[in-house]
């Protein structure tokens, strides 16, 4: 198996303002620079039908959609059902709030909860996913593993999408991971940041969180793949090894004085180099 069997796909999110802006048009541009598929994390009010028919014209792959936690308790029907007509086979937790997370005092509950999840996306022939932070790599006290590793060995049925931006933040090695969870990663998030020294007070904005005890003048941005900090060729002979279904290239802020479309289409030119 090679990366060229591999589609990549776009997490929707790198590009929000375009999609809210022009939805359809954005689909395109985004189809026209090579994309096979697409991650939604918003339908900005369109109808799941007429997004469906968009992305069926075009000629994208709906591979899945990031949901936040509340939302899927609140309403499974309605939100995770939205995005199975569309024609996503996953959705995915963008994240989880530290009381939610192992160690926390809504833990028990949050488990029960995604097992619930987790088994009504089974009914549908849906996969419901993870996506990690770096916040996730740390030990509650009195344990000798991560959260994340806690929470994948407590809950079989609930698979990974490996950002391995964070992985790489939070001082693990991705390749490591892809290797670890290969049999349950029928996701990954291509993400390549700028990191030069410690952790930056911004890391955590766009979840409404900040960083503390970082220097003053800590550095960190979001980069297109292949201009930051990240070993892609390492990463993407572990990808290949594991034959994970889908890369989805994910960049949360523009950088290097480019928009954000231009940012993932500079991902996409790269990634055709490996």
């Amino acid at each position: 198996m090679k990366l060229r069997n591999i589609p990549v796909g776009v997490q929707l999110y790198s590009v929000r303002e375009s999609l809210e802006a022009d939805f359809k048009g954005t689909l395109q541009r985004v189809k026209d620079m090579g994309y096979s598929g697409v991650e939604f994390h918003d339908l900005f009010g369109h109808d799941p039908k007429e997004v469906k028919k968009w992305v069926t014209e075009i000629g994208l792959v709906p591979v899945s959609a990031h949901i936040p936690l509340d939302d899927m308790i609140a309403d499974p029907e309605g939100t995770i059902g939205a995005y199975k007509e569309i024609g996503c086979s996953m959705v995915a937790m963008p994240w989880l709030a530290e009381e939610r997370r192992p160690g926390g005092p809504l833990y028990d509950e949050t488990v029960k909860a995604i097992e619930k999840l987790a088994a009504y996306c089974k009914e549908i022939d849906m996969k419901l996913v993870y996506h990690n932070h770096d916040f996730e790599f740390v030990k509650p006290e009195g344990s000798d593993e991560y959260c994340l590793d806690i929470m994948y060995a407590q809950i079989p049925d609930l698979y990974a999408e490996l950002d391995l931006c964070w992985v790489k933040v939070a001082g693990e090695d991705p390749v490591k991971y892809i290797k670890k969870y290969a049999d349950r990663s029928p996701i990954i998030h291509y993400k390549d940041f700028y990191m030069p020294g410690k952790k930056a007070q911004n890391l955590y904005k766009l979840i409404g969180t900040t960083v503390e005890e970082v220097e003053d003048d800590a550095i960190f941005e979001f980069r297109p793949v292949g201009y930051g900090q990240q070993s892609w060729m390492d990463i993407t002979d572990a990808v290949v090894d594991a034959k994970i279904p889908w890369i989805i290239v994910e960049q949360d802020e523009p950088t290097l004085k480019m928009v954000p479309l231009d940012c993932i289409k500079k991902s996409l030119e790269y990634i055709a180099t490996l």
